[in-house]
């Protein structure tokens, strides 16, 4: 696993960007990845990256135990995304716009560049 500094471009058509918590994905099973996703859920997608999350910070602290979680982020081909809403949920796949929502994102586990992946607010 290789953590860029800059967003993965998406194929065209692929403009809902989800996040998986807790899931990491081997740079060589990236397309197994792929073919599990439609074998499961029915859905086309495109993996862009795994992020490892920053530690949570109080008062500018970093909080302990905290961070280095492997988060997948990976984008449904739009003719997919209404199919996926519901069945995503079971296994904890959140979309971008809810992770990064104002109401849910207190601390910054992300770099602020994933902000960029979204496509409307939350």
């Amino acid at each position: 696993m290789q953590e860029t500094n800059k967003n993965i471009e998406r194929k065209k058509q692929y403009s809902q960007v989800c996040v998986w918590p807790g899931t990491l994905i081997e740079s060589d099973k990236i397309q197994e990845f792929e073919e599990f996703m439609l074998k499961e859920f029915n859905t086309r997608i495109q993996y862009l990256e795994t992020i490892v999350t920053y530690p949570d910070k109080k008062g500018g602290e970093v909080i302990e135990g905290t961070g280095g979680r492997h988060d997948v982020f990976f984008a449904v081909h739009d003719e997919d995304i209404a199919n996926f809403s519901v069945p995503r949920l079971i296994a904890g796949i959140r979309w971008i716009e809810d992770v990064l929502s104002k109401h849910n994102y207190k601390c910054k586990i992300y770099p602020e560049r994933v902000r960029q992946y979204k496509t409307w607010e939350a």
